[in-house]
């Protein structure tokens, strides 16, 4: 399996040189050059373990390492760490060292870059840089930390996360770690790492000094593979337990920001997974529906803080690759529209291209809806879900209500409701929360939520408050080549 990017830089890359690199050399993603076909394997592949499933899917796309390789980087990175179970449809992603669904990718990739530094005799550091709405940060952090020849800087916006996520990340252990709030929003940030990324001087003067840089976004290959074996598994499990017969088609239901997690199961159904429609769920930075619902991709608005902090970004950067795919492959199309939204901050896609989205629903939540969601699941099922699952479940009721689809469904759980706690609390019963908890920290609103709940804290969260503040880096989102060199110690 070769890679490839989405702009036009025709060399064939093995994966090796795809998950070390992050980026091609032209600014655009790598794809892998096909898609493996499973659907002949459905049945054999639905009794595996998590663990066994994954090896199966991995090496379909890393085949030039060894088995053992693949096997040993799937064990060190989810045997007793990770689970993923399925609970009133809901696909809960977040049973991991940081709670939430970017564990599933973020433990892996590690291991498997490490293998490929060795593979390719690969003699300089690698420094991670990531830009986080929230999860990213700590889980990469949590990944990458005190593994030999690795760095990681994250960077994220200073206002812009819930109290548990900055807490863990500005506690996170680790000699090679390093966190960086910014004075400005996700998109700042974002756009901060693909500045550094692209400045080939700046790459160049860290080679000069024995580092290069490499990502831990769901833009580097090796995060987003690891993503897929989630759905074929969610669905095997909804096989085991009756709810569908094998081959029967549903729906999968992702709130998205990013278009990372989303476009992992896309690329099942291209592997042949029976999926009918992705239903894309957005909060009220609704750049994506109205993408999906008009063809046309606006970033030119206002980015709106909501109680989704992980979806509050306007610039999607893996909906690259759904392009990629949707052009039937034209890179010159895909770059044309990049440049487009780099110079002017939007694009339109031409009807071929809409009509090859014909399986993508999009819809957005807002806040009060979300808050209502959060209250009848829980008042409805004793199901307790976040702020972003809650997005996606409020826009599947809009899109069944809509198209009187009753196909099975999956909803993406995409992390513990423990980790946007007050905001769980508010809906779950806001006079409750105003009249007694509200100046309480979010520390101690974890307690409260479980004692009313019925529900155990996980348990990274629950020790967060005794831990050290080990990392109190912030600047300002036009000097963040600067603080990297400062952390790096690479300054002449």
């Amino acid at each position: 399996m070769l890679f490839y990017s989405t702009r036009g830089y025709r060399e064939r890359v093995f994966s090796e040189e795809a998950i070390i690199s992050g980026l091609a050399k032209d600014g655009g993603l790598f794809v892998p050059e096909k898609f493996p076909n499973i659907a002949h394997r459905l049945e054999e592949l639905s009794f595996l373990t998590y663990e066994a499933l994954a090896y199966e899917i991995i090496k379909l796309f890393f085949n030039e390492f060894s088995d053992d390789e693949i096997k040993d980087c799937v064990n060190s990175a989810y045997t007793g760490r990770f689970k993923v179970q399925v609970n009133n449809n809901f696909l809960e992603l977040y049973h991991g060292p940081t709670s939430a669904f970017k564990d599933a990718a973020l433990l892996f990739l590690p291991q498997i870059m490490k293998k490929a530094k060795e593979k390719t005799n690969f003699k300089n550091d690698i420094c991670i840089l990531t830009a986080t709405s929230g999860d990213t940060g700590k889980a990469a952090l949590e990944g990458f930390k005190d593994i030999k020849g690795f760095k990681i800087i994250v960077f994220y916006p200073k206002d812009g996360v819930s109290e548990i996520q900055e807490a863990q990340m500005r506690t996170q252990k680790g000699e090679n770690t390093y966190v960086v709030a910014i004075d400005g929003n996700f998109d700042d940030a974002q756009n901060g790492v693909k500045a550094i990324f692209s400045d080939g001087g700046f790459k160049q003067y860290l080679d000069d000094r024995g580092v290069s840089i490499s990502s831990a976004n769901s833009i580097n290959i090796g995060r987003l593979i690891p993503q897929i074996v989630y759905y074929f598994y969610g669905y095997f499990r909804l096989v085991s337990s009756g709810s569908i017969a094998m081959g029967e088609r549903i729906n999968i239901v992702v709130p998205t920001g990013n278009f990372g997690n989303i476009l992992a199961a896309y690329y099942g159904k291209r592997m042949g997974l029976p999926i009918n429609k992705f239903v894309c769920a957005s909060n009220e930075n609704n750049v994506l529906t109205d993408f999906i619902n008009t063809g046309i991709y606006d970033k030119r608005r206002e980015l709106k803080l909501t109680e989704s902090p992980s979806m509050d970004i306007l610039v999607s950067s893996n909906l690259e690759r759904l392009l990629f795919e949707l052009s039937n492959r034209d890179s010159n199309l895909i770059k044309e529209l990049m440049d487009e939204l780099n110079k002017n901050g939007f694009y339109k896609i031409n009807e071929a291209m809409k009509k090859n989205m014909k399986d993508f629903y999009g819809g957005f939540a807002t806040e009060d809806e979300v808050k209502k969601a959060i209250k009848s699941v829980y008042e409805d099922k004793n199901y307790l879900i976040d702020t972003h699952t809650a997005v996606a479940y409020s826009v599947y009721q809009k899109y069944r209500k809509a198209t009187g689809d009753d196909s099975k469904y999956l909803i993406a759980s995409t992390a513990s409701p423990f980790k946007f706690v007050r905001s769980i609390l508010k809906a779950v019963d806001g006079n409750k929360f105003e009249n007694e908890y509200k100046e309480s920290n979010d520390f101690k609103l974890l307690e409260v939520l479980g004692d009313i709940t019925k529900n155990k804290v996980p348990k990274g969260l629950a020790s967060l408050e005794n831990l050290e503040i080990r990392h109190n880096n912030l600047c300002n989102k036009q000097n963040m080549e600067e603080i990297v060199t400062l952390l790096l110690k690479v300054g002449d």
